[in-house]
């Protein structure tokens, strides 16, 4: 699979996907364009910004860009590589998949059942994390549908007395596995099936010929980092990158500190509102990005390897 068999993906959903020179880009929100594959780190020129922006009615744009690139928020990615066996793991991490493994079956299962039995667990991740307000039935329907019949796609599941308990949605672009969904029910993850179910699958894509890693995510720009601490404990890890935001130049001198506490005090009176909170998260990532990356507070999870990359930058 390639990105653009991605792009058919994404346009399945209803998004718009366009090309630069650099990467492919698609409207994570309104006017909002991300860039992807995601794990591509780039480093676009202000032509061709200005370009993508004026053609596609843009406001602002998001992208990865190498640590020692001279703009963005010092972030990091989520990957996984290299052999993957209970060995490999911590004892902890070994104990809580082998419970998960006794207490649930993983398999492979269909878009179709995802689309409809996951919602459920879709529905009750979200509202873990406090973002119920991002994502609507239908929306999730159209996520997983839209993968059926596109290669690379599979929907895979841990269940437990044939109730999903946990699923994940996986594609390959590349040589890389991406994971672009995960969720599970609270009412069974006493039972340790997320750690049997990412045990098995990330087991079985690193053997598949070709495959040289699993990325996970990007650094959120409105969860905390403590969402990040499972996957860290079954062994992938934050890969420090550069988080650029770029808005506008019509909204560049209204990307301020002023605007961002306004942006801030709205969010406590609505703390529920996603557009409040991405947006929150957009200038945030567009203020500190314009810092001096010595200067910036790194994300913990990459904070102690700063001081050795700044070293090797001088």
């Amino acid at each position: 699979m390639n990105p653009e068999t991605f792009s058919d993906w994404l346009r399945g959903q209803g998004h718009t996907v366009v090309r630069s020179d650099s990467s492919f880009w698609y409207d994570a929100g309104p006017h909002v364009f991300q860039a992807f594959p995601y794990h591509w780190v780039i480093q676009p020129p202000a032509d061709e910004i200005r370009k993508l922006m004026l053609s596609n009615r843009v406001l602002a744009l998001r992208y990865s860009a190498p640590i020692n690139s001279k703009q963005g928020m010092a972030s990091y990615h989520v990957i996984l590589r290299g052999s993957y066996e209970l060995g490999d793991l911590r004892h902890q991490a070994r104990n809580s998949i082998k419970r998960g493994l006794k207490n649930s079956k993983i398999e492979l299962i269909s878009f179709e059942r995802l689309a409809d039995e996951g919602w459920k667990l879709q529905h009750d991740t979200m509202e873990r994390q406090d973002r119920t307000n991002s994502m609507t039935q239908s929306e999730w329907q159209r996520i997983c549908l839209s993968a059926k019949g596109i290669p690379g796609f599979e929907a895979w599941a841990a269940t437990v007395s044939d109730e999903m308990a946990a699923s994940l949605l996986i594609t390959r672009v590349d040589d890389t596995y991406y994971i672009p969904y995960a969720l599970s029910q609270t009412k069974h993850l006493n039972l340790y099936v997320n750690n049997a179910l990412f045990y098995v699958v990330n087991r079985e894509l690193l053997s598949r010929a070709g495959v040289k890693q699993i990325f996970y995510n990007l650094h959120s720009l409105d969860a905390p980092e403590s969402v990040d601490e499972f996957k860290f404990r079954m062994n992938f890890t934050p890969i420090p990158i550069r988080q650029r935001v770029v808005f506008h130049p019509w909204l560049t001198p209204f990307a301020n500190i002023s605007s961002h506490k306004i942006l801030t005090a709205l969010l406590h009176l609505r703390p529920n509102s996603s557009f409040l909170t991405k947006t929150e998260g957009m200038l945030r990532f567009h203020l500190k990005g314009k810092m001096p990356i010595e200067k910036q507070e790194w994300p913990v999870c990459v904070s102690h390897q700063k001081d050795e990359l700044m070293a090797s930058y001088r």
